[in-house]
């Protein structure tokens, strides 16, 4: 039975740290493995049922909000904890889903309730593990950063959303083989990353989906001037961005590339930074199409792009 099989790759696992440690396995032969909770939010709502969902038992919720604690207990059909020995006591795993100013000094707190032979996890896309638990082999534990790459809007929805999802994995200890092959049995693609990229990873992450947001605004806003309502300059773009964006995940965004940019058009590219009301937002137009033009050479390396690079690096405007 892969539980089984799980449990004895957890808890037969090279040693905790720079000296052994040896405690008593509370746990029958056989077992699940056992997730508590620190934290009930969206984030602990979510990976909390997905996991129960998966048949992975979760043992409980402790959150200084008592009363989220309890709804997030309720909703995952586990336990709510008023203290925080018992659901350390009770679980392999704790995960830390609590804001990531926080997740350090929760840490701190839990080292002093005792942490030997437990997988200390945590949820940021832009913390390392290392960074989160400090000198976590010290106190015969292990440290893991577990971030869904996906945006977690609802507590009682996304959880349905995540076996989509990607998952990315990163620590120093020796389970994260066993936390991939967890994670892929429920669905999602897992992929382990390198404790020195993570920052490049949360940056690409936060590029794709919240600066984005940023450029849509820039769109809407420049479609009121127009004349456009809000409204109807959102309903004027949704078929744009959709078309636009199914094809950059069907085919990669050198193929999807589209516009004055990829037709080297600098009239048009001209014209554009001539209209915007800032030279904050004209910087924002050059920086981004100064990639844009990297793409268009990629798709069309014949093309000679000397005059455009030249506009977008100075600005020029006719």
């Amino acid at each position: 039975m892969y539980w089984k099989l799980y449990r004895h790759i957890i808890l037969n696992s090279s040693s905790h740290g720079t000296k052994k440690t040896t405690s008593p396995d509370p746990y029958k032969e056989g077992d699940n493995m056992k997730i508590g909770f620190i934290g009930a939010g969206k984030v602990g709502f979510s990976l909390g049922k997905f996991f129960a969902e998966g048949g992975i038992q979760v043992t409980g919720y402790y959150s200084r909000h008592q009363e989220s604690a309890q709804q997030a207990a309720q909703f995952t059909n586990s336990r709510f904890y008023d203290g925080l020995d018992k659901l350390i006591e009770g679980s392999d795993a704790l995960f830390l889903t609590v804001p990531d100013g926080t997740i350090t000094s929760v840490y701190n707190e839990l080292k002093c309730h005792g942490i030997s032979g437990k997988q200390i996890c945590h949820c940021s896309g832009a913390m390392t593990a290392e960074e989160a638990f400090p000198e976590i082999s010290l106190f015969g534990a292990h440290g893991y950063s577990i971030h869904p790459l996906f945006p977690v809007s609802s507590k009682l929805e996304t959880y349905r959303e995540l076996s989509g999802a990607f998952f990315c994995v990163e620590g120093n200890g020796p389970h994260l083989s066993a936390w991939q092959n967890l994670l892929s049995s429920l669905g999602p693609t897992v992929q382990v990353i390198p404790t020195g990229t993570k920052t490049r990873y949360h940056a690409a992450c936060a590029i794709s989906s919240n600066l984005v947001c940023a450029l849509v605004q820039e769109s809407l806003e420049l479609l009121e001037t127009c004349g456009f309502s809000r409204e109807l300059a959102l309903q004027a773009l949704t078929p744009l961005i959709r078309s636009n964006t199914e094809h950059i995940l069907q085919d990669g965004p050198i193929q999807a590339l589209t516009g004055p940019m990829e037709r080297c058009d600098t009239k048009t590219v001209e014209k554009h930074l001539s209209c915007f009301p800032s030279e904050g937002e004209r910087e924002l137009y050059r920086t981004v199409s100064q990639k844009l033009m990297e793409t268009a050479q990629a798709k069309h390396p014949e093309t000679d792009y000397t005059y455009m690079e030249k506009i977008l690096k100075e600005g020029k405007k006719n």
